[in-house]
């Protein structure tokens, strides 16, 4: 794909992210405790150690390149049946929506992996700012996972471009601080994960956050059990982040970076 047929997959999640951040600030879903002067600046500074990160491992795997290896050793699932394009580009986007949402519970339930992926919901306000705040290693893990996906699927490479793209637009808007109209709110998480439906999941609650795991699709939680409504303590008054972490710290970046240590 040439750099003018990138431009338009880089610039759209880009301007979902500025429209979020738009939205949250003409139609705010709750009152920021923390506000957003550390909390984004602590979030920039993981999203570009996070784009080093790739930076590096570039040198080992990308995406792209994961999706022309498989291409050219003829392996993928989707290479077993002859569909028509379309049929592969909505197969494909379902299956990698999967994997992401299978890769999220995991991250829970697997002690190593919530150490790091904590970091993302020790943010105790939730905004546009927290779809940014990974810590860096569990990027790494996540772009060989999805890498595995990529060559176990053989997606086409545009697919996996459009597919990051819209990945990164979701979590934009779902992380959103934004109020929706609640008759909106339930027709969207009919097909996709909403403000609200995300919201749960960052309860200080457990059992609340091992719920609505979905990035983009709300099918699989339905799917699985893993679908809840909203907080039992009521999607106004829950309590976001960490129970054990209620004070300023985890707004702060050296504190992101060495909580997976503590």
């Amino acid at each position: 794909m040439t750099e003018a047929g990138l431009l338009p997959l880089l610039l759209g999640p880009a301007s979902i992210f500025a429209l979020a951040a738009l939205a949250e600030l003409i139609w705010p879903r709750r009152v920021l405790r923390f506000g957003r002067a550390w909390r984004w600046s602590t979030g920039a500074l993981l999203f570009i150690s996070n784009r080093a990160t790739i930076r590096v491992l570039s040198l080992l795997v990308t995406l792209p390149a994961a999706s022309l290896w498989a291409e050219s050793e003829g392996i993928g699932l989707l290479r077993l049946v002859d569909l028509p394009i379309w049929a592969e580009v909505g197969l494909a986007f379902i299956m990698l929506d999967f994997a992401m949402w299978l890769q999220h519970l995991l991250m829970h339930r697997v002690p190593i992996l919530w150490r790091m992926h904590k970091v993302h919901h020790a943010d105790p306000d939730l905004d546009v700012s927290t779809a940014i705040r990974f810590h860096p290693f569990e990027i790494a893990v996540s772009l060989f996972w999805k890498a595995a996906w990529v060559i176990l699927l053989g997606a086409p490479a545009f697919v996996i471009l459009a597919f990051e793209a819209w990945l990164t637009a979701n979590a934009a808007f779902n992380h959103g601080n934004i109020e929706l109209p609640p008759r909106l709110d339930r027709w969207l998480r009919r097909l996709l994960v909403t403000p609200d439906m995300h919201l749960v999941h960052h309860s200080t609650e457990l059992g609340e956050q091992q719920s609505n795991y979905g990035f983009a699709l709300s099918l699989w939680d339905r799917v699985f059990g893993t679908y809840a409504i909203e907080s039992k303590s009521g999607r106004d008054t829950q309590a976001i982040g960490l129970a054990e972490l209620q004070d300023t710290q985890p707004t702060r970046i050296l504190h992101a970076l060495r909580f997976p240590l503590t």
